[in-house]
């Protein structure tokens, strides 16, 4: 791609671009001269950065991105799908087996024949070395000459494909992992160093954390240089799973922190909107071609430290965010038993849904097609005709599968995607302590606003609110968010106090304003918040609190209101100052929408399942409801990114923003 001359104003045209790449559509978002675009194309899961410069181009022409920040599942379905590197181990002598011991903690405690995940790293591939850090910083047995030498040789022997080094305590001193990354660099191959990717003690996380980096990281290297390379010039930035972005040198090095990069620009991209939405309590759910993502928005995204993506402990920074198999994608089928499944197994983008025209399976798209909620000839805004047809003939496959009426079998996969996705929920609300019905349902993704009026009435939810572009909202996500660095450090201070624990504190913020100017960041913009992981002595577990001059008052708070107690006179221990700093760049602001002039008027009418049954309901054209616009349901929306349905218990209305607002009238 060519940057564009000049334009007649004597200045080329500035484009700020998001690109959030799912499992079945890469959509992008841009921001030329301050005006938007918008744009969707079709995912290539062998080769994601070609649907991305597809997509660039036929959205931009030749003008290239003065910044791109890129949501990525490719580190993601690296793990998921088991197709990461052949990764060796170099560990202390006796620790070999770490990785596969874990912890004795059992996600379900009354399964009678738990499973867990086999190790990333095979027994073979676990180099021992005789070498040993003690807790507190001194080396008790220092790295020999010969011993560097001896593991150099065994690690060219493994034909590993990338190296994970991991010692005991090495983030009370770094020294000996330092000088095996020496040694090791000769090898020529990719390295993920534990002190750098986690400086916390708990050694079965950081070592967990160090070889999934390095399982992950060589593909998304190959993938990001593929992508720069063919954006000839175009700043790129990765999202990481925290909700800020980073350069790409960093993501290549430590895609670890980007493990769940597109769910998290989604629920950037509505913390971006909160104030124009009129609420910022609201429960996000992004629903796409191959799965929901859900996450409880109250005021402010919640992060939490320790995920198990596909069982492997990582300790990272992420916002939390719940992942269910349910999407446009998910294949219906009928088990042994006569009963009805949906997911979590998808037709993805190849070779997708039925209506695609390719696929040959039922899927949840297939059944919103024949129960009439998606039109035919709209999709993507008439970019894309669906095949009709092809989706009719595989519902009524299930159909007799299921020994009823084609139409009955669609309502039926959408019932049971929706009760899949009301578990999904459920999960960050209720098993979290909070009521689902004391919050908004914020539907975004391409299928998103097509279940969530009906996902609602399940929930006892009154509010849903579509935003504007509402298939597109995690490019967008990607395009508003800031530059960002979180670290950690393990102190076990049993004395602390505020001063002291600022001048700890000191290193990684210097390192953290270092690299984000680095990075490109204004100085002036970097904004610094630290936390601590505080406990009472002996304790086993902490709580994450502020580090303010009152941080051991908000300890003994926070003590109380999450276990019932607290004892404000005993001693307390900080075990980790935790980090994170944010270059708030100038965010893009909604836009409003003109007022409307009159009564809203319906473009056509569709035959569309209402509850049970089949009736004829009005169909809407998103740019064409004004601000102010009231509508009473039920009725379908169509647009670019998406199509909406509303039941008939809902009243819809639109504010000056284009966010559309249903209202439960029961």
């Amino acid at each position: 791609m060519k940057r564009r001359r000049a334009s007649s104003r004597g200045r080329a045209d500035i484009a700020i671009v998001g690109v959030d790449t799912g499992g079945t559509f890469t959509d992008l978002v841009a921001i030329v001269d301050g005006k938007l675009k918008v744009h969707k194309v079709l995912s290539t899961p062998r080769d994601p950065a070609a649907a991305v410069i597809r997509g660039l181009k036929e959205m931009l022409d030749a003008l290239v991105p003065d910044a791109l920040t890129y949501s990525s599942t490719v580190a993601t379905n690296a793990l998921l799908e088991k197709k990461g590197a052949r990764v060796a181990i170099i560990t202390n002598a006796g620790f070999e087996d770490l990785i596969e011991i874990g912890r004795q903690n059992r996600e379900n405690l009354y399964a009678l024949a738990p499973t867990r995940p086999e190790p990333l790293v095979p027994r073979a591939l676990r180099l021992g070395i005789h070498e040993r850090t003690l807790g507190d910083g001194r080396i008790e047995t220092p790295l020999a000459r010969g011993e560097l030498a001896r593991v150099t040789r065994l690690a060219r022997a493994t034909r590993a494909e990338a190296f994970a080094i991991c010692l005991l305590h090495s983030y009370a001193n770094p020294k000996s992992e330092l000088q095996l990354a020496r040694a090791l660099r000769a090898v020529g191959r990719p390295l993920s160093i534990s002190h750098r990717l986690l400086a916390e003690y708990r050694e079965y996380e950081r070592f967990s954390t160090t070889v999934v980096n390095a399982y992950v990281a060589p593909r998304m290297s190959s993938h990001l240089s593929t992508l720069g390379h063919r954006l000839s010039g175009g700043g790129l930035r990765v999202m990481q799973s925290n909700g800020s972005a980073i350069g790409v040198e960093l993501a290549r090095e430590e895609p670890i922190r980007t493990i769940l990069s597109g769910p998290a620009a989604g629920v950037i991209g509505a913390a971006r909107l909160a104030a124009s939405l009129g609420t910022d309590r609201f429960i996000t759910f992004d629903m796409g071609g191959t799965s929901t993502d859900v996450s409880l928005f109250d005021r402010a995204a919640r992060i939490r430290t320790l995920s198990y993506p596909d069982g492997y402990a990582v300790r990272t920074p992420v916002i939390d965010i719940h992942t269910v198999g349910a999407g446009g994608g998910s294949i219906a089928r009928v088990d042994s038993g006569g009963s009805l499944h949906v997911g979590p197994e998808s037709a993805a983008a190849d070779p997708g849904p039925a209506a695609y025209g390719r696929g040959d399976l039922p899927t949840v798209t297939d059944a919103n097609l024949v129960a009439g909620r998606l039109l035919a000839a709209n999709f993507l805004g008439g970019a894309m005709k669906l095949d009709a047809a092809r989706a009719a003939g595989v519902l009524g496959v299930l159909a007799r599968q299921m020994k009823c009426s084609p139409l009955e079998a669609a309502r039926g996969v959408i019932r049971v995607v929706n009760a899949n996705i009301e578990r999904a929920v459920r999960v960050i609300t209720v098993e979290r302590g909070y009521d689902p019905r004391d919050f908004a349902l914020l539907a975004f993704g391409g299928a998103g606003p097509m279940h969530a009026a009906e996902l609602a009435l399940d929930l006892g939810i009154r509010q849903v609110i579509f935003p504007r572009n509402p298939g597109l909202l995690c490019a967008w996500g990607a395009l508003t968010a800031p530059l960002g660095r979180e670290y950690s450090l393990t102190i076990r201070e049993q004395k602390p106090d505020h001063h002291s624990l600022m001048r700890r504190a000191a290193p990684m913020i210097a390192r953290a304003r270092r690299e984000l100017v680095s990075d490109g960041a204004d100085a002036r913009m970097i904004r610094i918040e630290l936390r601590a992981d505080v406990r009472y002595r002996g304790q086993s577990y902490e709580l994450e609190v502020a580090l303010g001059a009152n941080f051991v008052a908000e300890f003994h708070a926070a003590h109380q209101s999450a276990f019932g107690h607290s004892t404000p006179g005993a001693p307390v221990e900080v075990v980790n100052l935790r980090l994170r700093a944010i270059a708030d760049e100038a965010a893009a602001a909604p836009a409003r929408i003109a007022k409307h002039r009159s009564k809203a008027v319906a473009e056509s009418r569709t035959r569309t399942l209402v509850g049970s049954r089949e009736q004829s309901i009005p169909v809407y054209v998103r740019e064409r409801i004004g601000a102010g616009a009231c509508i009473r349901g039920p009725l379908l929306i169509t647009e670019l990114s998406t199509t909406a349905y509303v039941p008939p218990e809902f009243t819809m209305s639109a504010d000056e923003f284009g966010n559309l607002h249903l209202e439960a009238s029961r």
